[in-house]
């Protein structure tokens, strides 16, 4: 028998209608909340008007209309009960079809894990979309303000036209919720079917379950014929990073071991101090050594170059305004040359090509100036607008320092009479430009302080970029400075050796960070074990071979005042700053393919990123109905 909670939508009213809501509904697809609590188990208010002066419209179908749920103003959540689940893929399809989705994006996916032997092999099937946060990190990480935290049932939405598909959000997420489809340039994800919740209807996935695995309503509110409301279930990531709205029951006994269907070697260990399940270290690829050189190639390379370029340039221009400022002879001398203009250019370039490389990264690069909006939350920004500063500031340094070069008085003498401002002016514009870049630099690196991804959540990451400035910039300087004295008939020796001294500098901390992130993270119970697995087989050679020639560099270059006068010095010390920047180019390679996010468990097929690749390499991936994307970015 249909139970009427709510008064429906006159449906002759089509252009006022909200949903179309059938005078049959079921009884299964209606919202029966008529209680709630107060607060909910974070402490968060669950009522949600007070965060607003009066209720508004969601403005669905660009209808103005108020929806008739009289919990609309409450925070509302999935529930799943895993003991009911049988893997039948009906959310799914009823999600796709609500949404008109192509094959290769899914709002909601179902995984696997299991565990035991036979004949007590379990299988527990998880159904999982967004969870609609107390905390949303994609909304505090998102650049360009795509996503909303409304207080119509604490729906976090996004908005795809907004979006440019910079793909950040996919980073933070640890559910994994929000889909970067690489064909549109462009994110997007679950909308908790607002549409249906305003006449009184549960979301599309929850309605076509078969198994009665689904549920939806007021948050901390126990569903009919329920007991459980954990936030917490196997292969389900720590609610502590977002505060999410969903909750779970799992009645049913299961092993002390659950191991994913999908290649990600990881799998979930039952803590009985904490009661519940850590991720752990799966060897599904044994333990065999590999080179994999062709695997460092990845989507993120257009990122890789640009930290590389934006940290050259930013070593390179605070060791000649910083040595100048302390009154280094040999910098000094660089400084005042003609060559100096030269040298600011060289880092004006450096960082417009990263940004130009970090612009092609994006789904829609012709929307980038998007990126600054919002500098209140987002560190992608934040790091933007420092490094456009250091742009912006280093460019008007440039004008000043070109307006004291003799040969520009030679052409417009009449600058002379300025030259006091001018150079007042360079030593604030070079300031600026150095607090800038730090901020650049500072937000760059929490870019990837990122608890869904436990690999880069580790002060290596600034270890890494730090290093970086160093022996980068140390190299730039040797570039620039050594054309600078042979122009003055000086000799490159001294400016060489102290180059050296700071390259293996750099690589010294870089190589310090190297060791504290591998002994922290083999003893990680996290994906960031996981990830150092990957490290020590899929790529070990290569890490290997990487950090040989990191501590070859470092030691050869810190004794660079001992040989460089020579010619043969000279070629070493080349050699040596060849490896510095082998070093570079494979460690941050290295960076972006290791990291293991904290996404949910996928199936054999489905969300399984070895069968993604197995259907690129044989070809099955031109199929759309397979729903896996070529490679074309």
């Amino acid at each position: 028998m249909t139970v009427q909670l709510f008064e429906p939508i006159d449906n002759a009213r089509p252009s006022q209608s909200l949903f179309p809501l059938r005078h049959n509904e079921p009884d299964y697809a209606l919202l029966k909340d008529n209680s709630s609590e107060e607060l909910n188990r974070y402490g968060n208010r669950i009522a949600l008007i007070d965060l607003v002066e009066e209720a508004s419209s969601l403005n669905i179908n660009g209808v103005s209309e108020k929806g008739f749920n009289p919990n609309r103003n409450k925070q509302h959540a999935f529930h799943f009960t895993a003991d009911n689940c049988i893997g039948c893929h009906a959310c799914e399809s009823a999600c796709s079809e609500k949404n008109d989705l192509p094959p290769h994006l899914s709002f909601r996916s179902v995984g696997y894990v299991e565990g035991g032997t036979y004949p007590n092999f379990v299988r527990m099937n998880i159904s999982m979309a967004c969870n609609h946060c107390d905390d949303p990190v994609c909304l505090k990480g998102c650049p360009t303000r795509a996503y909303t935290k409304h207080p119509e049932y604490g729906a976090v939405i996004q908005d795809p036209d907004i979006c440019f598909g910079c793909g950040y959000c996919t980073w933070v997420c640890p559910y994994n919720a929000p889909q970067l489809d690489p064909v549109a340039g462009q994110v997007e994800k679950c909308n908790m079917c607002v549409d249906r919740l305003e006449v009184g209807l549960k979301p599309a996935c929850v309605s076509a379950c078969l198994g009665n695995a689904l549920n939806f309503g007021v948050v901390e509110n126990t569903p009919e014929r329920r007991e459980q409301i954990d936030t917490r279930i196997p292969g389900f990531p720590d609610p502590a990073i977002t505060q999410p709205n969903i909750r779970f029951q799992q009645t049913r006994s299961m092993p002390r071991e659950l191991t994913r269907t999908d290649s990600a070697p990881v799998k979930y260990r039952r803590d009985d101090s904490a009661g519940h399940y850590r991720p752990a270290v799966d060897k599904k690829a044994g333990t065999a050594r590999l080179w994999n050189l062709a695997r460092l190639s990845s989507r993120e390379n257009p990122l890789v170059l640009f930290t590389l370029a934006a940290q050259a340039a930013i070593g390179l221009f605070a060791m000649l305004y910083l040595g100048a400022l302390a009154g280094s002879g040999v910098v000094s001398t660089v400084v005042n040359s003609p060559v100096y203009p030269g040298a600011v250019l060289l880092c004006l370039g450096m960082v417009a090509f990263g940004l130009f490389m970090s612009t092609v990264h994006l789904g829609k690069p012709l929307r980038f100036y998007r990126g600054f909006n919002n500098i209140r939350h987002s560190p992608v920004a934040r790091e933007g607008a420092g490094v456009a500063g250091f742009m912006a500031f280093a460019s008007l340094h440039l004008l000043a320092s070109l307006a004291q070069q003799v040969w520009v008085l030679d052409y417009l003498p009449g600058l002379a009479a300025f030259a006091g401002l001018f150079a007042s002016a360079a030593r604030v514009t070079g300031a600026l430009a150095l607090i800038s870049a730090a901020l650049g630099l500072y937000y760059m690196y929490r870019c990837y302080r990122i608890k869904a991804r436990p690999f880069w959540n580790h002060h290596q990451t600034a270890f890494s970029f730090l290093g970086c400035c160093f022996y980068l910039g140390a190299l730039g300087l040797a570039a620039v400075g050594g054309v600078a004295l042979v122009l003055a008939g000086l000799a490159p020796a001294e400016l060489l050796g102290w180059c050296g001294l700071l390259m293996g500098f750099g690589l010294a901390l870089e190589g310090l960070g190297l060791y504290l992130h591998a002994r922290d993270m083999s003893t990680a119970e996290n994906e960031g074990a996981v990830s150092h697995y990957v490290q020590r087989t899929t790529f070990g050679k290569t890490y290997l071979a990487r950090n040989a020639l990191l501590a070859l560099a470092a030691v050869g270059l810190l004794c660079a005042p001992l040989y460089v006068a020579s010619a043969a010095g000279l070629g070493l010390w080349l050699l040596l700053a060849l490896c510095a920047v082998s070093v570079a180019a494979v460690g941050r390679a290295l960076f972006y393919v290791l990291v293991v996010p904290t996404t949910m468990p996928g199936a054999f097929f489905w969300k399984n990123k070895g069968f993604e690749q197995h259907a690129r390499d044989i070809g099955l991936a031109t199929m759309p109905q397979v729903g896996v994307v070529p490679d074309a970015h």
